[in-house]
């Protein structure tokens, strides 16, 4: 077999995306044992930028091996016993899959929906918890199957008034948009990196309020083998997953370094570059690029006379959902962008298959030669499969968002 190489793509769709060079280059490190000194600095270090990340001061603040998803199970799987009521706000394909794992966990799960393209009001949530009383609400962030942001501001006062735990799942958001663990009240938040973090799946950063963890370490459990007579085993029941059970990863994150698995170190390496990355940009001038490129991504579609999906008042900074325009065939345009012009865009699921296509702009990809290139090649396949537009009007469209002189 060939050593690999892979074709030079532009991945400006929902994500993954392309990751900056530096993290790359962090990723090939030569790796060193597990309790290595410079590997446990390294965790410290990567637990402090993360806290710099989700903006908190929660001690507990980690990663969990494996894609964004494993950071949501830990997160519902370790609080949630058979029964527990958990709230679920639904407006895109990834609250069905707050619910499902929820369900998984043997939660009563209850979810208020909305139409696709829309967000929900605080009042619609609050009434909801008062009806149903749950221990937790699970809410998702940016939900990039339908573009959408769901304001969270609010929830965090609301859900403290009714004495619920607050989770929310911010992977397609964060870098990109605003996010406040501790100012909005969350007691705990997963992330993946290959959103705007500008890395690739495979890490889940997460941050856990006290008031979390107090919850989760009624059901600690020390597994046989390393048991000593010092481990004091918790009141609940026993976390139905062993590899996501995060008092077991806490204590292996914590001070005592209690085995739990091998660390995947080249991640760490990786989700470390990614948060320095962000940190020496700077938060806010992180989610200021993100917002230029997705005003001038925006902008250049609605120039090529395409029509943008949902309520753009809540769209997310770093993805556009597109309507597929008639007589054209979206898997067709895709293919020719990808094959023709090594450029992917996104697709979508459920009520929006075939109807929209997800252009995004993300982390390395939030510049304006991406968003250029994207726009002018758009523009040629479109036109060579008898879309009606005006020739140029998109890129210059995104030049005059960028320049500050759009009307």
């Amino acid at each position: 077999m060939k050593p690999l190489s892979l074709p030079p793509r532009l991945l400006m769709g929902p994500g993954p995306i392309n990751c900056y060079p530096r993290v790359l280059s962090a990723m090939s490190q030569q790796l060193v044992g597990q309790y290595d000194p410079s590997m446990t600095s390294c965790m410290n270090e990567v637990m402090a930028l993360y806290r710099q990340v989700f903006k908190t001061d929660n001690r507990h603040t980690i990663l969990v091996d494996g894609t964004s998803r494993a950071g949501i199970e830990a997160v519902l799987v370790s609080c949630l016993e058979p029964g527990d009521k958990v709230l679920v706000p639904v407006f895109g394909r990834f609250g069905h899959l707050l619910c499902e794992i929820a369900e998984r966990a043997g939660a009563e799960v209850h979810s208020i929906e909305v139409p696709w393209g829309e967000v929900f009001e605080p009042e619609q949530i609050e009434q909801a918890i008062r009806e149903i009383r749950p221990k937790v609400l699970a809410v998702v962030q940016g939900d990039t199957s339908t573009t959408m942001l769901q304001p969270l501001e609010h929830l965090g006062e609301i859900c403290r008034r009714y004495d619920v735990l607050f989770y929310s799942d911010a992977t397609a958001s964060i870098g990109g948009n605003p996010f406040e663990t501790d100012a909005w009240q969350l007691d705990a938040v997963s992330v993946g990196l290959q959103k705007c973090l500008g890395g690739p799946s495979g890490s889940a950063p997460i941050t856990l309020s006290d008031r979390y963890v107090d919850v989760v370490r009624k059901r600690h459990h020390v597994e046989a083998g390393i048991r000593e007579n010092s481990h004091q085993s918790g009141v609940g029941s026993r976390i139905r997953s062993n590899y996501f059970d995060i008092p077991m990863l806490l204590d292996y994150w914590g001070e005592e370094r209690l085995n739990h698995h091998t660390e995947a170190a080249s991640m760490l390496f990786c989700a470390r570059e990614c948060a320095i990355n962000l940190i020496e940009e700077g938060i806010e001038p992180s989610i200021a690029r993100h917002k230029r490129a997705g005003d001038a991504m925006l902008a250049g579609v609605q120039a090529m006379n395409l029509v943008p999906f949902g309520n753009l008042k809540h769209k997310m900074h770093n993805v556009v959902g597109v309507e597929i325009p008639d007589g054209v065939d979206g898997e067709q345009i895709r293919q020719q962008l990808l094959l023709d012009f090594n450029i992917e865009i996104g697709t979508s699921f459920g009520p929006l298959k075939g109807r929209i296509w997800r252009i995004g702009t993300m982390g390395y990809n939030a510049r304006q030669d991406a968003v250029l290139h994207t726009l002018q090649s758009l523009e040629t396949v479109l036109r060579r499969a008898g879309h009606k537009l005006s020739g140029g009007a998109g890129v210059d469209a995104a030049i005059d968002t960028y320049a500050g002189t759009a009307v």
